[in-house]
């Protein structure tokens, strides 16, 4: 007769166990939340906060006045900060997300910690404006509600008694199926250099920022660049469609989406997507999976639990009701994947519980960068002495390697990258941005690498656009980045500019009766 440790371990081999499984999704999703919360403490304040560039006080203003009320405002943008937004508040609320993240990460997750990690990340979301208007940010709360139901309600332990219900790891197969075939479609349907397998040429210099291999990627022979893209439509078109399948198939479906995700994890610096991307397609895999590869402690709590497992009728029966929810919430974001019009990156409730997803449809030739410079001149022309602002993320310096910065993103670093492609009219918080660094403001002048003017204030800002190409690969002078200067892209401005001050007066940014100095 079997022993005992024999019997759960066959339960742990089984297709239907994921007690494992469970384990390491809500680990690697408590990192991302982590990440996240402590990009809010880092950059809240300067983006958002009272004296930020888009302060959220103006927005939450706006949105009420638009809507009708505080309460009409609260309903279509849920966040705890329609009740307080100060500065405190905004870091208080990152800094208790930040703490209750690395609980998770920690081991010990329930289902009422895991809302309020939800709630308090859908806060900044729904206030965080362009900011926050990243897919990746979508993605994270409808993982994190999905997550909410893998757990009992308050049973903290790592493996408590009751195993994860079924329905929501299937859920999580379905999130993994649309992110990877949304993001699939919107290529096939975008750009004709994704079609004919030519976009890797270019997308790892003009992706927003590149990392520490992406010009060892863009070198590679174009034969093997081919491949990196069929490797794509596997990942992407092929693999999706495999996640409910039977084991064996299934396995393979998550493996080549995880591996796929750890490629571009290693070509560039895409936020926390690619780390985000992969929780949903860790429920590909069971405990027989995980009971292999994992230690075999871990594994041995696991058999344990299994082994004194009770069910639990509450926590089935609300499975069963959030499958029917989000079953529903479904249609709109299943037709959009079908339709030949499909939008990338879009919510369709306001909980942003079930949303599309989708990027790089397009992918651009070449790289356009603003870089900001400042000078003590007393007339602001090309022959003044101008200093660069330099950026932590995005190339500046011709003479410096890319930095790995993902699963961490730098939010005016991505926001200046997409500033490049378009004009200064669409982007008008850069206005702000020059006045804050007239005035050596530190908490913009934080979201920069360093300060070139650290005992006072230029006299001067302008903003310039080059055009950066990655340099060969041992070059004589050492250099990572060739650039030829565009054209200038703000003209140069001083705190006295009086068109300066009228915008920045017309937007609230600075009071009515006179700048803030």
């Amino acid at each position: 007769m079997a022993s005992e440790s024999q019997r759960t371990t066959r339960a742990l081999d089984s297709s239907s166990s994921y007690w494992l499984t469970r384990f390491v999704m809500l680990r690697l999703l408590g990192v991302i939340y982590a990440v996240a919360f402590l990009v809010a403490i880092n950059q809240i304040i300067p983006l958002i906060g009272s004296n930020g560039l888009l302060p959220v006080g103006i927005y939450l203003k706006q949105v009420s006045d638009a809507l009708g009320s505080n309460g009409a405002g609260f309903t279509r943008l849920p966040s705890l900060f329609w009740l307080w937004h100060s500065d405190a508040a905004l870091l208080m609320a990152a800094w208790v997300g930040f703490v209750l993240s690395c609980v998770v990460v920690a081991g010990y997750a329930n289902a009422l910690l895991l809302a309020m990690l939800w709630f308090l990340y859908i806060s900044f979301v729904h206030v965080g404006q362009e900011w926050y208007g990243y897919g990746w940010e979508i993605q994270l709360t409808e993982t994190g509600f999905l997550a909410i139901f893998l757990c009992p309600l308050l049973d903290l332990r790592p493996f408590p008694r009751y195993a994860p219900p079924m329905p929501i790891i299937v859920l999580f197969r379905w999130l993994a199926f649309r992110i990877m075939l949304g993001a699939g479609l919107i290529k096939l349907r975008g750009d004709e250099i994704w079609r004919n397998s030519t976009v890797l040429y270019y997308h790892f210099e003009t992706q927003p920022i590149p990392g520490p291999l992406s010009r060892w990627f863009h070198f590679l022979p174009r034969p093997m660049l081919q491949v990196g893209v069929w490797f794509n439509w596997l990942a992407e078109i092929v693999a999706p469609f495999f996640v409910f399948w039977p084991r064996v198939a299934r396995h393979i479906a998550g493996a080549v989406i995880v591996l796929f995700q750890i490629s571009i994890i290693l070509s560039g610096n895409l936020s926390f997507l690619n780390w985000l991307t992969i929780v949903p397609a860790l429920a590909c895999f069971d405990d027989g999976f995980w009971s292999r590869i994992l230690p075999r402690r871990l594994v041995g709590m696991a058999e344990e639990a299994a082994e004194h497992a009770e069910e639990s009728r509450p926590l089935l029966t609300t499975a069963w009701v959030v499958t029917a929810l989000i079953a529903i919430l479904s249609i709109k974001p299943a037709l959009n994947i079908v339709s030949p019009g499909q939008i990338m990156n879009t919510s369709f409730d306001p909980l942003d519980l079930v949303n599309t997803y989708g990027a790089f449809g397009t992918v651009g030739k070449e790289r356009l960068n603003v870089v900001f410079e400042g000078t003590m001149d007393e007339n602001p022309t090309d022959q003044a002495n101008w200093k660069p602002y330099i950026y932590k993320g995005l190339p500046v310096a011709l003479d410096e390697r890319p930095s790995q910065i993902a699963p961490y993103q730098l939010r005016l670093d991505w926001q200046m990258w997409f500033a490049s492609m378009s004009s200064p009219a669409e982007y008008p918080w850069t206005v702000n941005l020059v006045w804050k660094l007239l005035h050596n403001d530190p908490g913009t002048v934080s979201l920069f690498a360093s300060n070139p003017f650290p005992n006072q204030p230029p006299r001067y800002i302008r903003a310039v656009l080059y055009r950066y190409s990655f340099a060969e690969p041992g070059n004589d002078q050492g250099l990572w980045w060739n650039r030829e200067r565009v054209g200038i892209w703000l003209r140069a401005m001083s705190a006295e500019d009086p068109q300066l001050i009228q915008v920045l007066q017309s937007a609230g940014w600075i009071p009515l009766d006179g700048p803030m100095k």
